[in-house]
């Protein structure tokens, strides 16, 4: 199978990696570059595991070709903290008792900071609209709603830090 040099911006480091031009951008993240904050939960964009954003955006990382997002910008989980202390939506998290398992985490923190970057002061009902596209099946969600309200009005400009 022919393969391609892929340039992408992970975390704010440039990265590449010789994929094959099937390749999802989970697959480059997971298995190119040792990013595995992001799964494969259902590998058809409905569970929201697989999020990460791109420009910003939330996406789902197992449907997005990674040659189409060559250069773009991508954030991961694995991207949010800084100077050695967790982002205030990971700290909130862990606060509110919003991680079980741990396997939705990364994609429901990445679509929270997606909706607070986007509406700084969202209300709960925006809140669980934005996230509708995270499945959980430990947390019952409102811790995760709890969480997310926690972190409003804290962060200044949306959630940019």
């Amino acid at each position: 199978m022919q393969t391609h040099e892929l340039t992408l911006v992970v975390n704010g480091e440039e990265r590449c990696a010789r994929v094959a031009a099937n390749a999802t951008l989970l697959d480059v993240l997971r298995d190119h570059l040792d990013l595995t904050g992001a799964k494969n939960g259902c590998n058809m964009g409905e569970c929201g595991a697989c999020t990460v954003l791109v420009d910003g955006r939330p996406v789902s990382s197992c449907l997005t070709m990674a040659l189409a997002v060559e250069g773009r910008r991508i954030t991961t989980i694995e991207g949010l903290a800084g100077d050695g202390r967790l982002h205030p939506l990971q700290q909130a998290f862990l606060d509110h008792g919003a991680v079980e398992c741990g396997f939705c985490t990364p994609g429901m923190v990445l679509t929270a900071k997606a909706l607070l970057d986007e509406v700084p002061e969202p209300s709960e009902e925006e809140i669980r609209v934005y996230l509708r596209g995270n499945l959980c099946r430990c947390t019952g969600y409102a811790k995760v709603v709890e969480a997310v309200v926690a972190v409003i009005g804290s962060l200044g400009e949306g959630c940019r830090a």
